[in-house]
């Protein structure tokens, strides 16, 4: 049983920060202060080819600047490989996964496409692999519920097998998989709720079923709307999403502030970023998150 309120901001350094990434920080961030709660900061920096030089040290300063102060020290999944490895090799010494040689390609030749895209079609679980060498490696899945009640969003649920399929925890490229990384890492960090982007609501079932399969603690799960240039076309480094202003500040945490409807007044607004953190303190509720999958931001500097 969890005795104290502890969240977390996980950003990817592919760059400085977006106003799609204020706004997780910002709702996370809001969900810890008004529940007397921890939030830590973890730096998810397991993909070097997406990763930007220097953008790990640019982010934790755009949250000074914001005035997003974390506890306790940054955590850099790119130390805790060995971690990691540790999990998976729990994996598969419990027969949990196996490897698989197959490529994307193939895969997409076969597969039947689902809501999540191409399901795995299991082509490698009875195969016995020499070794893990250019080989990927999944976690085998079944088609029991996968439930969880999410905040914002009410109860989601999802049959793994026929839905998803045997997903990856490690890649043949030698690095382990978001999921995995993100489930060690909430538990050693004792995170008690993830309040995250709801482009990452429908990764939530693999995570629950790898935090089951590892005995690690489930937390709960709050997903915000996220912002997007178009429908479908979410803002992120990839579509070209301008970066928050280090000189600047308070326009962008107020127009995340309105993002989230949590408008302050325009007093407020023109005041000291202190005395709008206080306004933000005071007002947050998450019935007031818009009930909306993705939000196109109306403010022009965005």
């Amino acid at each position: 049983m969890f005795s104290r309120y502890v969240g977390r901001f996980a950003p990817s350094p592919t760059g400085p920060l977006h106003f799609g990434s204020l706004i997780a920080a910002v709702g996370s961030y809001l969900q810890a202060r008004t529940q007397s709660g921890l939030w830590r900061v973890r730096i998810d920096d397991l993909d070097p080819p997406r990763e930007e030089p220097g953008a790990a040290a640019h982010i934790l300063r755009t949250l000074e600047v914001y005035g997003l102060h974390w506890d306790g020290d940054v955590m850099y999944q790119s130390r805790r490989v060995l971690v990691y490895k540790a999990a998976l090799k729990d994996l598969i010494s419990a027969g949990h996964a196996y490897y698989c040689s197959c490529t994307r390609k193939q895969i997409e030749a076969i597969a039947r496409f689902g809501t999540y895209g191409p399901i795995y079609p299991g082509i490698c679980r009875k195969r016995i692999a020499a070794g893990d060498r250019d080989r990927s490696l999944r976690v085998l899945t079944h088609d029991q519920p996968i439930g969880f009640f999410d905040e914002h969003r009410g109860y989601i649920i999802q049959k793994l097998e026929s839905e998803v399929g045997d997903f990856i925890v490690y890649r043949a490229d030698g690095n382990v998989a978001y999921h995995l990384a993100a489930v060690v890492d909430d538990a050693e960090q004792g995170i008690t709720q993830v309040v995250r982007g709801a482009d990452l609501l429908d990764s939530t079932p693999r995570q629950i079923y790898l935090q089951r399969l590892l005995r690690l603690p489930t937390p709960t799960y709050l997903h915000l709307p996220i912002a997007i240039h178009e429908p479908g076309q979410k803002l992120s480094k990839q579509t070209r999403a301008r970066p928050i202003s280090l000189t600047n500040p308070k326009p962008y945490l107020v127009a995340a502030l309105k993002f989230l409807n949590h408008l302050p007044p325009a007093e407020v607004g023109a005041s000291s970023l202190d005395e709008l953190w206080s306004w933000a303190f005071g007002h947050w509720s998450p019935a007031r998150i818009p009930y909306l999958r993705e939000i196109k931001p109306t403010s022009p500097q965005l």
